[in-house]
């Protein structure tokens, strides 16, 4: 059975087993035995959690209501005239009407053959 927590007017707060099917009912104090109501007195214990099932049931939560797409993602967008959404490649070879080559974007060093 579940612990609740009840507060008497006298004595203050305590906690009692109670079955789920009796649990808004008051309860007998311990110390004076008057009828005591139960109260919310404490927040759910999230910080006994482990961090790793702390950062999961986050990431549900958030996926619950706004699952993440891939036009979210930052990495995935392309700029403009990228090489590989257009329907045209283009390589980086330069090539000049006598037929010589050139590699401008590459290392202006080496030659070609």
């Amino acid at each position: 059975m579940p612990t609740y927590d009840y507060q008497c007017a006298g004595c203050g707060g305590f906690d009692a087993l109670r079955s789920v099917s009796r649990r808004d009912e008051p309860v007998d104090c311990p110390d004076c035995g008057a009828a005591s109501p139960r109260v919310m007195s404490a927040a759910p214990r999230l910080a006994l959690m482990a961090d790793g099932t702390r950062r999961a049931m986050a990431v549900n939560e958030r996926a619950a209501h706004e699952p993440k797409r891939s036009g979210d993602y930052a990495r995935l967008k392309h700029p403009s005239g990228c090489g590989c959404c257009s329907g045209a490649r283009r390589g980086a070879t330069v090539t000049a009407p006598s037929g010589a080559k050139a590699f401008p974007s590459k290392r202006p060093w080496m030659i070609s053959h």
